[in-house]
């Protein structure tokens, strides 16, 4: 047997897409054939192997061609040029009730969807305690698939695909349908068929789980290739050009004043000097849309005083989208006072390595002394961090710190010796 499970031979598939449909033949008698149609292109000239017993990852926005892809390689598409050269036997779970029909009961489904994948009866009546079991979704097992739920659906086609003892797995984006328990399940089932050496072909949008589970990956854009080869170089270079592409279009905007992410209160204080603005900046000291994770950056706050103020400590909160405040340096921790003159002025707060998680939070102000308040903005400003490589972490902030190199080796002087 070959070592090549898949082999994608400048593949392109082409669609043709209708201005005027005619849906019905009294449509088609009537006003004839449609007219005005015209080529959409959905993958371009796409090459690439998996080798047997390998998972390869397929990354890219909405509409880059990774779908259609998958179904190509199940056998749904065939390609308008190119050749696609598949060993072994394929399972393929693509989209919600693919391969199911409403009126049969999930049951019957099941010997429905084994015989498509070319089971025998005996094959499928050996495996469909498991299927069920795996399902998990009691008495539903025996009703219509078309009272089924989004995720009922998704646990019996999944539970399907992987359970015949697939060669190929081919897996869309739709495990994401499921609730965290039949995730869990899911992906443990997957670690399984790896170590078995079943072939899985799958595309997903959650970057940390390709970086975890595939050997290689893909990324396509508009249907063309970008990059090819280890997962984790692809991850980069896809993020890389996604930040590059909002930093673009956020410059493009010149927003003047930021979305707030929670709703803010009215500001707070006796109003002599206040926060007028906050521009993040990269390691280099340019203005930037967003903060990028494990890289430094600076917080510029601009701030107004319509007086002479002296001895002010400026505060900062880190705020979750959920309402969670994540971190509150303040420069009087660092025995840092400000006098602020009359006019526009600024102070910076710079961290080496932002190690916060990437997502979207808000930043409060605080410009106070002894207690007193001149200044409180609560979230005015949206604080956007992105990452630059996929984040294997969980949690909202990586912790610093060191493992033992080996067993029953205490790490001397870091306050992990054990006596």
């Amino acid at each position: 047997m070959s070592d090549i499970a898949v082999s994608v031979s400048h593949v392109t598939k082409e669609f043709i897409l209708q201005k005027e449909r005619r849906d019905s033949l009294k449509e088609r008698l009537v006003k004839g054939r449609a007219r005005g149609g015209h080529t959409f292109r959905a993958l371009d000239d796409v090459s690439f192997e998996i080798p047997r017993g390998t998972t390869f990852g397929l990354i890219g926005h909405n509409g880059s061609g990774k779908s259609t892809m998958l179904k190509i390689l199940a056998g749904v598409y065939r390609p308008t040029a190119g050749a696609v050269k598949v060993s072994g036997k394929v399972s393929a779970l693509l989209e919600l009730g693919a391969g199911f029909h409403g009126d049969l009961t999930g049951r019957e489904n099941i010997y429905l969807n084994g015989a498509i994948l070319g089971m025998t009866h005996k094959e499928i009546e050996y495996s469909i305690d498991e299927i069920i079991d795996f399902a998990d979704i009691g008495e539903f097992i025996d009703e219509p698939v078309k009272v089924y739920s989004s995720g009922m659906y998704v646990r019996l086609g999944f539970a399907v695909a992987v359970t015949l003892d697939p060669e190929i797995l081919i897996v869309d984006e739709i495990i994401a349908v499921g609730d965290e328990e039949f995730q869990r399940k899911c992906f443990d089932h997957l670690h399984r068929l790896r170590k078995e050496g079943c072939t899985i072909a799958f595309v997903t949008h959650s970057l940390g789980l390709a970086k975890d589970l595939c050997d290689e990956a893909i990324w396509l854009d508009h249907g063309k290739t970008q990059m090819l080869g280890k997962t984790g170089d692809v991850i980069d270079g896809y993020l890389n050009a996604v930040n590059a592409q909002e930093a673009d279009k956020s410059k493009a905007k010149k927003v003047k004043k930021p979305r707030t992410v929670l709703p803010p209160v009215p500001r707070q204080g006796s109003g002599e000097v206040r926060m007028t603005d906050i521009q993040i900046l990269d390691g280099e000291g340019n203005t930037a849309p967003f903060a990028i994770f494990g890289q430094p950056f600076t917080l510029r706050l601009w701030a107004h005083a319509v007086e002479r103020v002296e001895n002010v400590e400026v505060g900062l909160a880190f705020v979750h989208e959920a309402g969670m405040t994540l971190a509150g340096p303040n420069s009087g921790m660092d025995g840092i006072k400000y006098d602020f003159e009359a006019g526009d002025s600024f102070v910076d707060f710079h961290y080496p390595a932002l190690m916060i998680q990437p997502g979207i939070y808000g930043v409060s102000t605080s410009f106070i002394d002894s207690g007193h308040t001149y200044d409180y903005s609560d979230r005015e400003f949206q604080f956007i961090i992105r990452a630059d490589t996929a984040i294997p972490d969980p949690g909202l902030v990586r912790m610093g710190g060191e493992w033992s190199p080996k067993l029953d080796e205490p790490l001397v002087g870091k306050d992990a010796e054990i006596n």
